[in-house]
């Protein structure tokens, strides 16, 4: 490795925890031909943009970004820019079109063949690179893995997705869902376990429809084999969808001794009207039931979600039906969203488009119900000792440390002796909407 000349390279990463765990593995297999990763885009010699396309405001912010390194390329004509993940994907040969002096453009399942591309404009072979060709026969398994975490560690179980809700542009970008074999989830967890790691977080656009593929084993087979792995503290998993979440699943999580209390189950809305025309394939009655299992199961767990609201053809009826949903199932937490055209989504194309002024006021509307009920449960947190998991100093305050419970709350208390990793016992003494503060028991 020594005699490798040291290249730095700065990797911009938006979106999903999926695009996370690809620029480790992409950064990873960089540094074998001698790139390191560096904070100052200045001084890189190799910028890569691994981006999201699910929302236009993501797609707005890379093109801001491609158009700030233009500069660097002027002072700099060796330095190589590329551009990966879902909006390469979608965009392919047009972001070259708009921008030339992006050098390459990697589709989503290509991230195996960074270090080839990068090689092939190194030495002058190409002078623009662009592969979107989607083979769902190529998984990118072997790779070398830059982790940015020292405590929790993602794993991918599986890549694509099956379900075409008329909102996402993620199958089109993804492709079909394609599971990776048990055997190689695991080895792969024993290697992080081995290494330090304490927690682990199981990839998928959808993992409870993990396996229907290879037929290897199902999701809950799998989560009772990673929770078997020896030294493994704690086992999370996204994202779930609520159709395929199975009673074996559930069963799992109640028996075992690692898999964390947290449901985190993206319903989008509350009335079957709309959950129609977003092509969810489930109920709201059939949702409620997938909950009530649930809550039954595991009485301590914690429920978080996702919504839209603005949907195409959403009525002032179809909003009440949604607040009286979310009043209803009472959730920890929820991911609030105001509904963004994608161009090539059934959506997009759909009548009755909701102007911005109605989405807004819906969504400060949602928010506010939504942010009364995150603070009444977890005021009923009060008094209680809760175990956390340390995970260092918190953002504004060295002396103040935080940490996740099983639930997947967040804690804040002020630190003693204890450690990265360390699960310490912490009474809540101040519980708010969105963090809970105490003291170390």
């Amino acid at each position: 490795m020594s005699d490798i000349k040291k290249k730095k390279v700065k990797m911009l990463t938006y979106g999903c925890q999926m695009n996370f765990s690809d620029a480790e593995r992409m950064t990873g297999e960089l540094a074998r031909i001698g790139y390191e990763e560096t904070e100052d885009m200045n001084e890189a010699d190799l910028i890569m943009i691994n981006t999201c396309a699910v929302r236009e405001t993501a797609e707005d912010k890379v093109y801001g970004k491609i158009g700030e390194i233009k500069g660097l390329k002027r002072q700099n004509p060796n330095l190589i820019l590329g551009i990966t993940g879902c909006m390469a994907q979608k965009e392919g040969e047009k972001l070259i079109k708009r921008a030339p002096h992006i050098d390459f453009v990697l589709g989503t399942n290509k991230i195996q063949q960074v270090v080839a591309t990068v090689q092939a404009l190194e030495n002058e072979e190409a002078r623009h690179i662009v592969d979107t060709a989607i083979n769902e026969a190529e998984m990118p398994e072997d790779m070398a893995i830059n982790r940015k975490t020292a405590l929790s560690a993602w794993i991918p179980i599986m890549y694509g997705c099956n379900n075409f809700c008329t909102y996402c542009i993620v199958p089109y970008v993804r492709g079909r869902e394609r599971s990776r074999l048990p055997e190689d989830i695991i080895a792969e967890i024993k290697e992080v376990v081995a290494q330090g790691f304490k927690e682990v977080t199981l990839l998928g656009q959808n993992v409870n429809s993990y396996g229907k593929d290879h037929k290897k084993a199902t999701f809950a087979e799998l989560l009772a084999m990673v929770d078997d792995i020896e030294g493994i503290e704690r086992v999370r998993y996204m994202t779930s969808h609520p159709k395929d979440l199975s009673d074996e699943v559930i069963e799992v999580i109640k028996n075992s001794k690692h898999i964390c209390t947290h449901f985190h189950l993206p319903v989008q809305y509350g009335s079957d009207n709309m959950l129609k025309r977003m092509n969810r394939v489930y109920t709201v009655a059939k949702y409620k039931e997938t909950v009530r299992k649930i809550r039954e199961a595991i009485p301590d767990c914690s429920l978080t979600t996702d919504l839209i609201v603005g949907f195409p053809g959403e009525t002032e009826e179809d909003f009440q039906q949604l607040m009286e949903f979310i009043a209803e199932i009472r959730y920890d937490a929820a991911y609030t969203f105001i509904y963004s055209k994608r161009s090539g989504t059934p959506a997009a194309e759909m009548p009755d488009q909701i102007d911005d002024e109605c989405k807004h006021q819906r969504l400060n509307r949602l928010m506010e119900l939504q942010n009364k009920i995150s603070l009444e449960i977890n005021q009923s947190l009060e008094g209680k000792i809760m175990e956390v998991m340390v995970e260092g100093p918190s953002q504004n305050n060295e002396a103040v440390w935080s940490g996740r419970t099983s639930s997947n709350k967040l804690v804040l208390w002020n630190h003693g002796e204890e450690k990265i990793g360390d699960l310490i016992n912490v009474r809540i003494t101040q519980p708010q909407t969105w963090v809970l503060k105490g003291e170390r028991v």
